[in-house]
Formats: structure tokens, sequence, C-alpha cells
């Protein structure tokens, strides 16, 4: 418990970054009907379930490239 609490200024900007971006992913999602691989719902369980990592997989791998 002791090295959590000496970690956690480092871990609220992480925590906040993060939620964030998956807010930003989860928007994108919604509004995007087009996607390279699968579909909204699938997209929307990576960025939500991998909340770490989804939404970083959505914008590298899932986003179509805008023409």
């Amino acid at each position: 418990m002791d090295i959590l609490l000496k970690m956690l200024p480092l871990l609220i900007p992480i925590l906040l970054m993060d939620i964030t971006l998956a807010a930003a992913a989860v928007v994108h999602i919604i509004h995007h009907p087009h996607y390279r691989f699968g579909n909204k719902a699938l997209w929307l369980v990576i960025a939500v379930i991998l909340l770490l990592f989804g939404p970083i997989i959505y914008f590298v791998f899932g986003k179509e490239q805008e023409g």
C-alpha cells in the first residue's frame, strides 16, 4: 500500500490521459460509420474493455483513413 501512495502522483496523470483517450475513441467510433476492420460494436468493446490499450489499438488499426 505504501508503494501505491508513493506512485500516486505519477499514476493520476496517466489515468486521466487514458480516460480522455478512451472517451475520444468512443466518440469517434459512434460518429464514424466506416472502419478498416470490424464494426462499431467490436471497436466499442475493444476501446472500453481494454481501457489502457484499446483506444490506441483503435486509432492505429481501426480508424479509416480520411479521404
